[in-house]
């Protein structure tokens, strides 16, 4: 009877440590699970952001030239409705924007094939930024924001976490 009762309780300490692996797994998956979300939030448009910094160095460095190819726009195929003049009047020295040592890059919102991306000047108002995906083309948004509803997990994680 002793060696049916020690069989009893190796059963019963094998199912515990089971279960114990099981539900650490499950807690893991979802930690992990968590952690992804938070992270696909926080950079999903890293790249576009990254896209408008750079745009802000090169005003900044006075490299008008290369920040107006940025807009898609080259000396072979000008844009047809945004000269290169037109884009020194908006961008240039002699601009409302023409201190980009004070621009501030907002975080972006996804919208449709690109991304607002906000950027804030000293002395003026906002200026909304449009990048789309496919390129990395910037333009001007439409809007200073996606006009359709959506979570904007990213952005409350980035008013959480980057406190000035």
């Amino acid at each position: 009877m002793a060696g049916y009762l020690e069989a009893y309780g190796e059963a019963e300490q094998k199912r515990a440590r089971r279960a114990k692996i099981v539900k650490w797994s499950l807690a893991g998956v979802v930690l992990l699970g968590v952690v992804g979300a938070i992270l696909f939030a926080m950079f999903h448009n890293y790249a576009q952001e990254r896209q408008v910094k750079s745009f802000i160095a090169l005003l900044r460095t006075k490299d008008y030239q290369a920040a107006y190819r940025m807009w898609g726009c080259t000396e072979a195929t000008p844009c047809r409705d945004y000269s290169y003049q037109r884009f020194l009047e908006d961008w240039g020295p002699s601009s409302p924007h023409a201190d980009a040592l004070s621009a501030k890059v907002g975080g972006g919102d996804s919208c449709g094939t690109g991304v607002v991306v906000p950027v804030d000047f000293k002395g003026t108002e906002q200026v909304p930024l449009w990048v789309e995906r496919s390129n990395a083309v910037i333009g001007f948004a439409p809007d200073p924001e996606c006009r359709k509803k959506h979570w904007r997990i990213g952005a409350f994680l980035r008013s959480v976490f980057h406190k000035e």
